[in-house]
């Protein structure tokens, strides 16, 4: 008996190494979970198994991080190999710890941000609830991005930590993960469209179990959006759009093919650089900006601003253009959480359709008469 086990345990073994990294086990059904807008990750299912890959990490990333998700109820009959995967997580999760604001709301909306034990940089989350928990000491300060305190992350113990990455290179989750704490890549912030961004919520929802309810919440944001861009469509009158500001002699704006210059045309405006090839952010001088953009009708995002006299104080260039004359500037910098985190930031990922109204209200007030704006709001 005790040959034939040991015979068994070694042809597992063998096996196991047989399997290509980033695959299922053996030659099973395969169905692919639907994800038709985000570009940087893919959900595959094969029984009790499901693979998450992440084809987009960070920016012209050329690894791809695959993560094995097993149901805590079925680890005892399953074995894999950790080589052939980038983490292997028992689900669904008690704990977790996330890196980044744009991950808060997904949490939230899954119903799950009570699993959630630490976060760098605390004092930047928006989020209502998520603040009463810091406040009760919940959710644990750990550090920020940059310096994350990988002691507190072990010694919380977290079944999950989420992380984000400019790179390859990063030492912290490397300490985690030799911890035995699975560490994932979340590439939420790379991809270039809204709706794009929102359906990252269903790369959270397989470590909790809840995929019937990820779906339906970004049904209803795509819906919504949809329908909105619809009416936008209705408008009579397309106007030209600028953006940006100047940091020391440099004007930063969205690039043509950015998320947010897909906002703007989404609202059935012109924005004066959407032939720009960046999907990040367009640098030029001031001269080209107002060469350009001197005459446009609408002025929206204008940096950190929040006040006229700000800009004014700031630059004599800026009153030259026609929406700072015509007070048509728009401004999501005053919209702020508890502690002066800019909701924006958290938020506006996960609800796009909500950026999308305010400015179909901004440029074209009479198809949205009675919206109420909640990200972007006149410059004081």
């Amino acid at each position: 008996m005790k040959q034939n086990l040991f015979l068994l345990l070694l042809l597992l073994h063998f096996g196991c190494k047989d399997v290509q990294k980033g695959q299922f086990p053996t030659q099973t059904t395969v169905e692919e979970v639907s994800v038709t807008h985000a570009n940087g990750f893919n959900i595959e299912k094969s029984g009790d198994l499901t693979l998450i890959k992440i084809t987009s990490p960070w920016p012209d990333a050329e690894s791809v991080f695959t993560y094995a998700l097993i149901p805590k109820d079925k680890l005892a009959a399953m074995t894999l190999n950790k080589e052939a995967y980038d983490a292997i997580v028992a689900v669904p999760i008690d704990n977790i710890v996330v890196t980044s604001t744009t991950h808060i709301p997904a949490l939230e909306a899954l119903g799950v941000l009570n699993k959630l034990l630490g976060f760098p940089d605390t004092q930047y989350i928006s989020s209502e609830e998520a603040r009463k928990r810091i406040d009760n000491g919940a959710i644990k300060e750990l550090g920020n991005n940059e310096s994350l305190n990988t002691e507190m992350v072990i010694a919380l113990n977290p079944e999950l930590v989420v992380g984000f990455g400019i790179n390859a290179q990063n030492m912290a989750y490397e300490t985690i993960s030799r911890s035995n704490i699975p560490v994932v890549y979340n590439g939420d912030w790379t991809e270039n469209t809204p709706l794009g961004k929102a359906e990252w919520i269903k790369f959270f929802a397989p470590f909790f179990q809840k995929e019937k309810e990820a779906e339906g919440i970004f049904k209803e944001i795509e819906t919504a959006y949809s329908t909105a861009k619809q009416i936008a469509k209705k408008a009579t009158s397309v106007p030209t759009v600028m953006s940006g500001a100047m940091y020391k002699d440099v004007w930063y704006l969205p690039g043509g093919n950015s998320w947010a210059a897909q906002f703007i045309k989404d609202a059935n405006a012109n924005y004066l650089w959407q032939g720009t090839p960046e999907t990040g952010s367009h640098s030029l001088s001031w001269e080209s900006v107002l060469q350009q953009a001197e005459l446009a009708d609408f002025w929206v995002a204008p940096a950190q601003f929040t006040a006229y006299k700000d800009m004014k104080d700031a630059s004599l260039h800026y009153p030259q253009f026609k929406p700072f004359k015509e007070r048509h500037i728009y401004t999501f910098a005053n919209t702020l959480g508890a502690t002066g985190g800019l909701l924006y930031y958290e938020l506006a990922p996960q609800r796009p359709d909500l950026v999308l109204k305010d400015l179909i209200h901004i440029f074209h007030p009479e198809l949205l008469p009675e919206h109420q704006p909640f990200f972007f709001k006149p410059l004081e």
